[in-house]
């Protein structure tokens, strides 16, 4: 196992800054999830990790030894492209053992590591078929196997089931989360899917436009966000976020949510500020403090569960529901310890 220490690492492509001021300890064995939008950075981050992309300023520590200037051969890191990069000429043993032949190790030593990979990912059966023999997901495991081959103190993942299809991305989420159970290896993984990174990641990072929004475990992360962008990038449905505007704050904290009148204990609302509310957190019942009536727009019928757009004045309200509703408008209600608060810029009001 290992420690790496990234310190104020900054990238830019001509004016752009893809990377601003990144800095990141991640503990021994620990699964890191970075997550974001298109563009926010997250490749680029990793490419610069891996050695295959110049480092503008800061430092990156693997162990305390500073792997800057290393070539990426040399940083003891392996990496797992989107696009399994493999040689259609060989079959799995050789793409599997390509990089070890170029490190001249012997035949003995390689078909030892090889077997030993394809062991741990259940291909052994698969090392004579070529890659167009083989599926999406086991394309994937060749390519999850020829970086185990290398025995690497970190395993990058760029996006490695973005081209899978659903149900093969589930299965081989719980596949990486046992290979990193097993492995007890340092694992950065790249994806823009919120449900890879809420299932895989022992701490998560949001990046956006370079710059990290939170860094924290996925239940921190769900529960307690720094701001509306974390807010509704994570959690599907998104958050609710309904503006209140200064007009609509009674006092210190009461606020006016759609002609009712409601108390919230330890605020001090002054300015314009931001509701959230989670679609899982609203019932289809007035059980709760908080209750309004609302018009049934559309229902997404996913079989165990429902997710019910509605709306109210300006206000578009998304809840999910495992209850069947056919009607064209409804009473909803929610608890008010459910209930988050954001500021005028958009920053959670604690």
């Amino acid at each position: 196992m290992s420690k790496i220490v990234i310190k104020n690492l900054e990238k830019s492509f001509g004016d752009n800054k893809v990377i601003n001021k990144f800095n990141i300890d991640i503990k021994d064995g620990e699964f890191i999830v970075l997550v974001g939008p298109s563009g926010c950075g997250k490749s680029t981050l990793l490419r610069m990790v891996s050695g295959l992309e110049s480092i503008d300023q800061g430092e990156i520590f693997l162990d305390t030894k500073l792997i800057n200037n290393l070539i990426p051969s040399k940083r003891e890191i392996a990496m797992v492209f989107q696009s399994y990069a493999l040689y259609p000429h060989m079959n799995v043993f050789e793409n599997m053992s390509f990089g070890l032949k170029m490190e001249k190790i012997s035949k003995n030593e390689i078909k030892e590591k090889v077997y030993n990979a394809a062991s741990t990912l259940q291909i052994e059966d698969l090392l004579d078929r070529k890659p167009k023999q083989l599926s999406g997901g086991q394309r994937q495991r060749v390519a999850i196997g020829r970086a185990i081959t290398r025995n690497p103190k970190v395993f990058l993942f760029d996006e490695p089931l973005s081209n899978l299809d659903a149900a093969l991305r589930s299965e081989m989420r719980v596949e990486i989360s046992k290979l990193h159970k097993k492995l007890k290896s340092n694992i950065i993984y790249v994806t823009h899917d919120q449900i890879e990174a809420m299932t895989l990641a022992d701490r998560i990072v949001v990046l956006n436009k370079g710059i990290i929004e939170q860094f924290g475990t996925p239940k921190e992360i769900y529960n307690d966000p720094n701001n509306i962008f974390v807010a509704e990038f994570i959690g599907s449905p998104k958050m609710n976020i309904i503006k209140i505007n200064k007009e609509q704050i009674v006092n210190s904290n009461t606020i006016n949510l759609f002609k009712n009148k409601i108390t919230f204990e330890n605020f001090n609302f002054k300015d314009e500020i931001y509701l959230g509310i989670r679609p899982e957190d609203i019932s289809l019942d007035e059980n709760h403090e908080v209750q309004l009536e609302v018009k049934i727009e559309h229902t997404e019928n996913l079989g165990f569960e429902k997710i019910i757009h509605t709306k109210l004045s300006n206000a578009n309200i998304v809840i999910k529901s495992s209850q069947n509703v056919k009607k064209e408008s409804l009473k909803i209600s929610f608890s008010k310890n459910k209930v988050l608060f954001f500021d005028k810029s958009k920053n959670r009001m604690r």
